[in-house]
Parts: structure tokens; sequence; C-alpha cells
């Protein structure tokens, strides 16, 4: 039972499922939004949800150019790539 109990804590904390740390940089000098979008649509993507996240990253859920949906993390200032999931 304790192992049990163990595991659900584990699986339910909040720390299980956080995306990246993508900044600490303050948000004025983060890129703008909008344009960030905007960039993003003229190099292919649809984007379904843009948001922030607690990690300070830009997520966008979507498909790429190739139309495979996506789930990526972009560094806000740099607009770098920090994690994308792909799928099949």
């Amino acid at each position: 039972m304790r192992k049990l109990l163990l595991t659900s804590i584990v699986l339910l904390s909040p720390f299980a499922v956080a995306g990246p740390e993508c900044t600490t940089v303050e948000k004025s000098q983060w890129l703008d939004q909008t344009k960030f979008q905007d960039d993003l649509k003229a190099k292919g993507y649809e984007i379904k949800v843009f948001k922030v996240t607690d990690g300070n990253c830009y997520e966008i859920y979507g498909w790429n150019k190739e139309k495979q949906k996506v789930e990526i993390y972009f560094n806000p200032v740099t607009g770098e790539i920090v994690k994308e999931e792909i799928e099949d």
C-alpha cells in the first residue's frame, strides 16, 4: 500500500509533467508573441494553441510544414526550439 501511495504522489506531482525551463530573462526582453507566431506561420507551421508556460517558454500545439502534429517549446528570447515532440 505504501508503494502504491508513493507512486501515486510521484505521478500526480506537478514536477512529473512539467515542461522545460526556457529562460529567466525578463519578459520585456522576449520576442513579441504576435510577430513570433506570424514568423512561425510564414515558415509553414499551423498553430492550434499558443501559450506561455510556467517554465517561461512559448509553446505551440499544431502542425509543422510536413503536416505532422507537433508540440514545441521555444525559448522566447532567441526563438530556438528547446523541446519538440512530433506525433507519427
